[in-house]
Parts: structure tokens; sequence; C-alpha cells
């Protein structure tokens, strides 16, 4: 019974030869077919590792104990293969050949190509058929991706074909099931993975699969028509291997309306990849949204960035003011030497932004703008940034680390907020700008902010301000543009207090230097006025008598002093003096000076003030 169990499961195993593991690294042709006399190429492949490069490469033949080594990398080759069999090795490639020329019927056979000193190592089974002709059938297109790669095929069966349905579809045990067609149709399994591209040339197009998996590997059709009832297609051989060198990352990235995402994008860093880009999948195409060569879609502009570290092989995508339109499958695409292409899954999901604050902000030329950005708790220990932004990248601003106010972050249950500051905001400040969070060299949660900058006058001080620098150059010489400042506390209502009391202190201020200009006006005129008036005292009253008054003292008073006809004052050494000259100077003796006390100038002012207002009361009477 137990003999019998083994033929069976004997004869299953001869039956299906081509059914092959996906965890097998060395991959190769299930068949190949050449005419007698005639020759055929074998191509075999292996993971470009530093023990298969340098390791033996073998091509044996089965047979009911073991497998004959007919050539080998090492130099020996079979006598029975002797002058018609050569192996060649590509390293670098990761490709081994192997060529038989002169065949003959008896050559016919299962064989092996492998890596390592027999063939209980790894290798691949194929099985060689030599006919008689005419025709040979076509091989299989073989395809050796590793795991989460990516892969272009092409599809070509002429003019004829132009207006036929193009299709991808996976053979199996009961048919051909369907991937992707120029109907629109994509499999559940596939979607966002794979594209079909027409080409200018008639009846041509090209397949585009990417994000490999271990189960993907399989045969598969590309074909013009209808499978099994019309038209063309040709067989393609797919093997993904699990080894590889390049992380791949998440492929599923949640985001909230509103919100950001951050998608990293890994490539070979040994690469010479001239092209980098993002793309959306649809299914007829992927249409392109930034490349690293500074284009991208203008509907995008301010809400996506491209940052490329060739260091570390990595490109990182950011998107951020999101929209329910913006789920869907993205494909991060290198071009160069080789191509590389991952997809990722956009999910948009019910939540809030982590980082919150105004999306736009007005402000007029040379006043002082302050834009807050809020950030949670589990943000404490992460670095924070405010970066300008632009379509070639984000051009970053003072870091909450550089900043000079000497504030330490603090965590609590309370919302921290990072500021960025403008002394007196320019017009070349417009524009864009993004609060954002990173940690350890991966780019976090963002957020947008559009600054519009309006035309309006400039403040006295900011005037003064541009003067005093454009006086220390040139005439023509530019005034420096104004620093920004990041700042990084939780503050927020006494600056915008401070704020607001530059605001009325501006406008206070020059209604205040009017009114002292009045004042001053006022005093002017004032003084003049009372210029020639003196404050007289006159015992125990005090009162202002204009001393134009005492010209008519004569008239009232001056007839007190007898035997005087004419009065001249003058000043003599400082002191205060009066020349009398006699009525008859011819016979009048000069008499002798008498000097005033001030009794008597006071009696005498007295004297006047009475007759002046005697004078004053007759008139109004």
């Amino acid at each position: 019974m137990t003999f019998l169990v083994f033929i069976f499961l004997l004869s299953f195993l001869q039956a299906e030869p081509a059914r092959i593991s996906s965890s097998n690294p060395i991959f190769g042709p299930r068949q190949v077919t050449g005419l007698q006399e005639g020759s055929v190429t074998v191509k075999c492949f292996y993971p470009r590792t530093s023990v298969n490069r340098h390791d033996r490469k073998y091509w044996c033949k089965e047979s009911r104990s073991q497998c004959v080594t007919v050539i080998s990398s090492s130099g020996y080759t079979a006598q029975d293969f002797a002058g018609r069999a050569t192996i060649t090795d590509f390293p670098e490639q990761g490709i081994f050949t192997i060529e038989i020329s002169k065949l003959v019927e008896k050559d016919t056979s299962f064989y092996k190509c492998g890596i390592g000193l027999n063939d209980r190592g790894l290798s691949f089974r194929v099985k060689l058929d030599v006919s008689k002709g005419p025709n040979v059938p076509e091989e299989a297109e073989l395809y050796y991706i590793e795991l989460g790669g990516s892969v272009t095929i092409n599809c070509a069966f002429g003019p004829d074909y132009g207006s036929e349905r193009k299709y991808m579809c996976r053979m199996g045990k009961t048919g051909c099931t369907n991937v992707i067609d120029t109907y629109g149709n994509v499999n559940e399994s596939y979607k966002g993975r794979v594209l079909l591209s027409p080409q200018e040339t008639a009846g041509s197009f090209n397949l585009y699969m990417t994000q490999l998996r271990k189960e993907d590997s399989g045969v598969y059709l590309c074909g013009a028509g209808i499978y099994g009832q019309k038209g063309e297609s040709k067989e393609l051989d797919m093997h993904v291997y699990q080894e590889t060198s390049v992380p791949q990352g998440p492929h599923i990235i949640n985001g909230v309306i509103g919100g950001s995402v951050s998608v990293e994008c890994h490539y070979d860093p040994r690469g010479n990849y001239t092209l980098k880009y993002w793309c959306k999948w649809r299914k007829n195409g992927c249409n392109q949204l930034i490349t690293n060569l500074e284009t991208m879609i203008d509907s995008y502009e301010g809400r996506i960035i491209l940052h490329d570290n060739p260091e570390n092989g990595t490109f990182t995508i950011i998107m951020n003011q999101l929209t329910a339109g913006d789920a869907g499958y993205y494909w991060c695409v290198t071009d160069g030497d080789t191509e590389r292409k991952s997809t990722k899954e956009l999910k948009i999901i019910d939540g809030q932004p982590g980082l919150t604050g105004p999306k736009e902000i007005d402000a007029v030329i040379g006043t002082r703008v302050t834009i807050p950005c809020s950030y949670p708790c589990k943000y404490y220990s992460y670095q924070k940034y405010w970066c300008k932004w632009h379509n070639t990248g984000c051009q970053s601003l003072i870091s909450s680390e550089q900043n000079q106010t000497g504030l330490v972050v603090n965590c609590d249950k309370e919302k921290r907020t990072l500021y960025l500051t403008f002394d007196q905001v320019m017009q070349t400040d417009q524009g864009w700008y993004w609060c954002g969070v990173s940690h350890s060299g991966h780019y976090g949660e963002t957020m947008a902010v559009y600054l519009t900058v309006n035309g309006g006058a400039i403040l006295p001080d900011a005037k003064s301000e541009d003067a005093s620098m454009s006086n220390t150059g040139s005439e023509n010489s530019i005034v420096p543009r104004n620093k920004a400042g990041v700042i990084d506390d939780n503050s927020s209502p006494s600056s915008q207090e401070h704020d607001s009391s530059k605001v009325i202190l501006s406008v206070l201020l020059p209604i205040a230097a009017v009114c002292l200009l009045l004042a001053t006006v006022f005093v002017v005129v004032k003084f003049r006025l009372l210029k020639r008036t003196e404050l007289v005292s006159v015992g125990s009253y005090r009162t202002n008598i204009s001393m134009s008054e005492f010209e008519n003292a004569r008239d009232y008073g001056a007839k007190d002093n007898m035997g005087i006809n004419d009065a001249r004052e003058t000043q003599l050494g400082g002191v205060d003096e009066f020349i009398t000259t006699p009525g008859n100077a011819e016979g009048a003796e000069e008499p002798p000076k008498v000097k005033r006390g001030s009794k008597e100038e006071a009696d005498i002012a007295y004297s006047t003030f009475l007759l002046q207002a005697n004078k004053v009361a007759q008139g109004e009477a």
C-alpha cells in the first residue's frame, strides 16, 4: 500500500513540472525547445548576494539517482557536451546563461541550473525538448523581480489589432483570470498595483506592475482580443523572490480631512536615478503630481513637497490640506539605470489634525505679524519648525531649538504653540508657510498657512528705521529685509495684547504731537503780547501796568517837581537817574543831582495809577 502511494505521488509530481515554490531564489524557464542541429540558450537568475556572485554555477542533467554535471563555472565540461556547451556568469546582474549547440534527440531531458557544489543546493528545474521542426513554439518571457519591486512589460501585436481590446490575465487551472484591460476592468487583488498604458504604435501597450508579492509569481498572458476566442497573446513567466536590500515601509497610510501625511519612498542608493516622482494611480494611467525636477501640478500648490535624500536611498512626499478626494492609490517611481516602483494606499479616516492654527492671514506692509501653530503633547520631544513653501521644496526658517528666547518646551495638559513672527512684514513675505514636526530624521505632521500682504502706509518708526538704513549706504541702496523669528511659547493672549497696544500708540502719538505744536504756538504769541508789560508793586497791591502809560505822567503829576520843564531818562553806570534842565539856561546855575529813593518812585507810580484810574472812570461815565 505504501509503495502504491509513493508511485502515485511520483506520478503527480511528474505531471506538474510547472509548479514552482515562490521561496526558491533560483529562477529560469520552465521549458525550452530547440531544433535538431540547432541551439538553445537558457537564462537562470539568482539573488545578487556576495556569496552567490562568487559561488560555483552549474548545469546538470537529471538521471534516476542524481543530477550529472554537464558544465560548470569551475571549468568542467562533460565529454558528451565538449565543444558544444558553454556557461557565462554575469554577477552584477545576477544572471548566468547556458548555451548548447548541435542539439541531438538524446539531449531531450530534465536539467537543473543551480549554485553550489551539488544539485542539492539552490537550483531550478528546466525541461529541454529537441524538435525535428520546422516550427518551434514561442518561449515565455521571464521576469525576475524582488519582493516589493516592480516590472514593466511591453506587448506589441501590430497595427491589425489597434482597435482590439488589450488585456492581461493570469493562467490558472480553470483558464485565464483577467487582471486588467482597456475596458476599465481591474481585478481587486491588483487594484492600485497595475496599469495598462497604450503606446503610440497601434496594437502596442505597456503593463506596469508594482508592490509585487510572493503570491504574484506565476504565468500570465498579455494579449489583444478575447482570450480563447480571437486575437493574439504572449506568455509571461514571473517570479518574485524574497531577498531584497531595499526597505519597503508601510503600504497603507491614514490621514484626516484638513490634516497631512508623510510618505517615505525607498530606492537603492547605489543606483543612478535621474527621475523620481509621485503620481496618483487611476485605471487609465498614473498622473504625476510632483517630481525631483521641480515640476508639479498647479492644483497642488502649497500642499505638496518632495524631499530627496540620496544618502539613505529615500525621497519623502509630504501632502497636507487633505480632502476626501485625496483618498486612493499612489506610486513612488524612480527611473534611471533601473526602474523601481512602489504603491501606497491613502485612506481618509475620521479624526482631527494634530497641528492647528489659522489657515489664512491678511497683513499690511510694515506691520508686525505673528502666526501661531499649536501642537499636542505627543509632539513635546519632536523637533518643530517653520518653513516657507516653494515648488522646489520648503525653505527652513529658524527652528524652535535655535531661538534666542531661552524658552523651554514643557508638556502638560494644555496645548503648546509655536509662533512665527515678522517684526515688519514685507511684500516679498507673501506666500505659503508650513509648520511641522520631525523626529529622528523622519518628517511628521505639517500645517499650511497662506500669508497675504496688502499694500499700505509705512508707520513713522518704520520709515525712520528704513531711512537710517539707507543712509548708511549709497543713495540707491536696498533696505535690508526684516527678520522673522520663531518663538515656542504658550503666551498667545499677551502677545496679541502687545500688538494691540502698539497699534493704539501708533495712532495717539501723531495726535499728541499736533497738540504740543499748537500749545507751543499759543505760548509764543502770548509771550510776545506781554513782552512790554511789567508787574508793579505799590505797597501791598500788585497790578499789571503798561510802561507806555508813564509817557503822560507830566499831564497829571509832573508839576509836583517845581522848576523843572524837561526831563530825560537815561542810564549811567547801571543806576537809574534823572538829569533835569532848567527852563532858563542862561543865568541858572547847574543844580545838584537828585537821586530818588524807592519809596519816592513808588509814590509816583501810585499817583500815576490813581490818575489813570480816574481817567478811565470819567471816560466810562
